[in-house]
């Protein structure tokens, strides 16, 4: 390792990141380094984002009326 990074958690936070390092085994700082792992390699993308711009239609859908069958 070559950094320490100090931050401060919320009690909630704290007893979770405490709880889950003693059920799953791994320490606490393994699974902050994995999380962060996980957040560079999305590169900030929501999985959600991926479907944008793919779906095709009427660009006034939303606006016509009747076009609702509820």
């Amino acid at each position: 390792m070559r950094q320490t990074f100090t931050i401060r958690l919320s009690k909630d936070l704290s007893a979770w990141l405490e709880d889950t390092a003693a059920k799953s085994g791994v320490s606490q700082g393994k699974l902050v380094r994995d999380q962060l792992e996980k957040a560079r390699a999305s590169n900030g993308a929501q999985a959600f984002m991926r479907l944008a711009g793919t779906v095709r239609g009427a660009k006034n859908l939303s606006k016509r009326k009747g076009f609702s069958r509820s």
